[in-house]
C-alpha cells in the first residue's frame, strides 16, 4: 500500500491566510494526501518560567495560527482533495479543532500528557502521534490511554526530534517495531531533509505514514532550523514513491502491454534465429 504523505506547515504560515492557502495548494500538488498546521498559544504551551528565563521566547507568539482561519483552511483542504489536520497543544485547541479536522496529530512533546490524548481520542476522529524522544514503555502507556480513551484509529510515527536529525541517528527500524509491538499502522516524522532517508523508511521499514515539514520559498519562521523541505526538494521524492509502488503489479506472471510487439522478436524454437518464423514469412511478403 502507498504511503500517506503528511505536509507539516508548522509556524512557517507567518500568520498570513493567503501563505496558509498557498501551502495548501502546493502541498496537494506536491502529491501530499494531508495538510497540517499546529494550533497553540504561547501561554499555553510553555510555564511562566520559560518567559523569565528565555524572554526570546516570546517571539513565539507570532508563530501562532489564528483560530479563525481554520474553516477557511478546511474548506480549501477539501477544494483540493486534501485531508486537513492539526496539532492541538491546548485541551481548548482540541475542541476547537473537532468541527474541522479529519484527524489530530499529537506531536511527540506532548506525548506525555494523558489528559491531551484522552481529549483527542474522545472525539472518535483517528489520532497520529508522533514519538521522538520516547522510550518503548512511553509510547506504550501513551497508545494504551488513547485506546483506552476510545481512539478506533491509531497510528504512531517514529521520529527523531533533532532540527535537523542526523540521518544516522534516525533509527528507522523502530518504525517495524512500532508496528509489531502496537498492532497499528506506523511510519516516520522526518526532520533530516534527506531522500534517501524517506526512502528507506518506505521501502525498507514500511512506513505507511510520512510526515514531513514543508516551507514554500524559505521565508517561513522555521525554515532556519534546517528540518523544513521545500517544494522542488519533496515533490520528486512523492513521485519516486508513488511510481515505485505502480511498479509492483499484480503478481501474475505474463506479458506486459509493453512487451506485446517485442514477444514477436524472440528466438524461435525450431533454428533459434530471430524473429519468430510467422513474423519473417510476413517480411518476407512484404519485400516480395
Amino acid at each position: 500500500m502507498q504511503p500517506y504523505f503528511i505536509a507539516e506547515v508548522s509556524s512557517n504560515h507567518n500568520r498570513d491566510l493567503d501563505r496558509c492557502l498557498a501551502f495548501i495548494e502546493t502541498a496537494a500538488g506536491c502529491g501530499c494526501d494531508a495538510v497540517k498546521f499546529q494550533l497553540f498559544r504561547l501561554d499555553e504551551l510553555f510555564a511562566p518560567e520559560v518567559f523569565a528565563a528565555m524572554p526570546q521566547v516570546t517571539g513565539r507568539r507570532a508563530w501562532e495560527l489564528p483560530e479563525d482561519y481554520l474553516p477557511v483552511l478546511a474548506q480549501s483542504c477539501r477544494r483540493h482533495g486534501v485531508a486537513f489536520s492539526a496539532t492541538p497543544f491546548s485541551l481548548q485547541a482540541v475542541h476547537a479543532l473537532q468541527p474541522h479536522v479529519d484527524f489530530y496529530k499529537i506531536a511527540s512533546y506532548e506525548l506525555l500528557w494523558d489528559a491531551l490524548l484522552h481529549a483527542c481520542a474522545g472525539t472518535g476522529k483517528p489520532v497520529v502521534l508522533s514519538t521522538g524522544m520516547a522510550a518503548l514503555q512511553e509510547v506504550a502507556h501513551a497508545a494504551d490511554v488513547l485506546r483506552t480513551a476510545g481512539c478506533r484509529d491509531m497510528t504512531l510515527l517514529h521520529c527523531t526530534s533533532g532540527y535537523p536529525a542526523p540521518p544516522e541517528q534516525c533509527n528507522l527500524a523502530a518504525v517495524e517495531t512500532l508496528r509489531r509491538q502496537f498492532g497499528c499502522a506506523a511510519g516516520w516524522s522526518d526532520h533530516t531533509v534527506h531522500a534517501g532517508v524517506i526512502h528507506r523508511a518506505v521501502h525498507r521499514w514500511g512506513a505507511q505514514v510520512v510526515e514531513f515539514h514543508l516551507d514554500l520559498d524559505g521565508d517561513g519562521a522555521e525554515y532556519a532550523s534546517g528540518h523544513c523541505w521545500l517544494p522542488h526538494q519533496i515533490a520528486p521524492v512523492i513521485s519516486q514513491i508513488r511510481q515505485a509502488f505502480s511498479a509492483d503489479g499484480n503478481g501474475v506472471k505474463e506479458p506486459a502491454p509493453c512487451e506485446e510487439q517485442e514477444r514477436n522478436w524472440r528466438a524461435d524454437p525450431q533454428d533459434g534465429l530471430r524473429p519468430l518464423r510467422a513474423v519473417r514469412a510476413g517480411l518476407e511478403a512484404e519485400h516480395a
